[in-house]
């Protein structure tokens, strides 16, 4: 079975963390002590149903306030696919967090309640998760039971935004309309909404096509770690172990490793169950090739007349997570694919206003859960792609030096 990994977005009070808890109890991924406990958390709170947000909201914070501030991560699985969920936050100071938690996912459901419509912290994620390039995007209009299972209230919703959806690049959108609490259109098809044609929220997470989003064409494998000989009976073992960032990897292929230029073929690629004929992402592999070349961590395997940029001179969106501001003239640490470096904000370009997509030209820094167009100048090349081509080369992390912590999240757009 495939995997798909899926955010949830959306304002404050949308039904995200009860609509995960009721896929979650559908598809009988929860144990009988979890829903006890559920049951008796409900009964604590005065609730006179079953509070199936309880099952994602599990800081004590989180469950005092009624809302999400971390990312939570579910696991289920139907018979014909598994899924990753990653409950993201909705107050707009989280947005970091729901960062983090759309980085990595195929596919994104913005909530939205049907008795407010869209609001500017719906307009903002759905915009990040266009930003991150997620390349499937599901609109779900919760709470219909709230507004008498109205079609013209969804049509409405659906109209607007689609018009806002227009200035975004989305390429596959889907808008369907559910009540989370009681299970409409969630599993199956809702009787109380005849006029609805298209698929429940499973059916489409099940069916929705991932396999072509992955880049297979351009072969890129950052190397995370090298293999020595570690017995008298294999004393000429030698591997280059990571992940398969894109492209297909078979024995024979010619190489190139970055930056030295050198060229070799593959011997062999062998994984924890034994060697394999290739390797496709997001396989964990370890590369051997048929030369003893001289590669370290952070040096990438390509193809010859495929590589990507070399550069020192970046620019990128970058979405800023902590309280102090980023400006020009700031040193920072870079994390990309598995190589690390410094990095100095050369220039910002603007500040984005996620809500009108207006360019601020004049600001001269970005604060928390800003985002905005910088240039980079980094002490060592970095091996990349554009983000719209490549997702795991085109983007980066930026950290502070001294304390280890991530401040912000980047893009990368191009070759300064």
């Amino acid at each position: 079975m495939d995997l798909l990994r899926f955010a949830t977005a959306g304002s404050v009070d949308d039904g995200k963390s009860t609509m995960i808890g009721r896929l979650l109890y559908e598809t009988q991924a929860i144990f009988s002590d979890q829903l006890e406990a559920v049951e008796r958390a409900s009964q604590a709170k005065g609730d006179d149903y079953v509070n199936l947000a309880l099952l994602t909201d599990g800081l004590r914070a989180e469950r005092e306030q009624g809302i999400t501030i971390d990312v939570a991560y579910r696991y289920f699985a139907t018979p014909r696919r598994k899924f990753v969920i990653a409950d993201t936050p909705g107050h707009i100071q989280y947005t970091r967090n729901m960062v983090t938690g759309a980085s990595t996912a195929n596919l994104a459901i913005v909530l939205v309640d049907a008795r407010k419509g869209l609001l500017e912290q719906s307009r903002r994620h759905a915009f990040i998760v266009t930003l991150l390039r997620v390349p499937h995007l599901v609109l779900a209009v919760n709470k219909m039971d709230l507004v008498g299972w109205s079609a013209e209230v969804f049509e409405a919703i659906q109209e607007e935004f689609v018009r806002f959806a227009t200035k975004l690049e989305v390429p596959d959108l889907t808008v369907i309309p559910i009540s989370a609490l009681h299970g409409d259109n969630l599993v199956s098809r809702s009787a109380n909404m005849p006029w609805y044609g298209g698929p429940s929220l499973l059916h489409h997470l099940e069916h929705v096509h991932v396999s072509s989003d992955r880049n297979l064409i351009d072969v890129r494998f950052p190397v995370q770690y090298v293999i020595r000989p570690q017995s008298h009976d294999h004393p000429d073992y030698r591997g280059y172990a990571g992940s398969v960032a894109s492209g297909v990897l078979k024995p024979g292929d010619e190489v190139m490793v970055l930056p030295s230029g050198f060229t070799s073929r593959i011997a062999a690629i062998d994984t924890a169950d034994g060697p394999v004929e290739e390797a496709f992402p997001p396989m964990s592999v370890t590369v051997r090739l048929a030369d003893d070349l001289d590669i370290s961590r952070g040096d990438m395997i390509c193809r010859p007349h495929n590589v990507p940029m070399v550069t020192q001179d970046l620019e990128a969106m970058v979405c800023w997570m902590t309280d102090r501001p980023l400006q020009a003239g700031q040193k920072l640490g870079i994390k990309h694919t598995t190589r690390q470096a410094r990095a100095l904000v050369r220039e910002l370009r603007y500040r984005l206003d996620i809500n009108t997509l207006h360019r601020d030209e004049a600001s001269d820094s970005l604060g928390l859960n800003d985002v905005g167009r910088i240039v980079l100048r980094t002490t060592a090349p970095l091996f990349a792609d554009e983000y719209r081509r490549n997702r795991s080369t085109g983007g980066f992390v930026l950290f502070d030096e001294a304390t280890n912590g991530t401040v912000g999240a980047g893009m990368i757009l191009g070759r300064e």
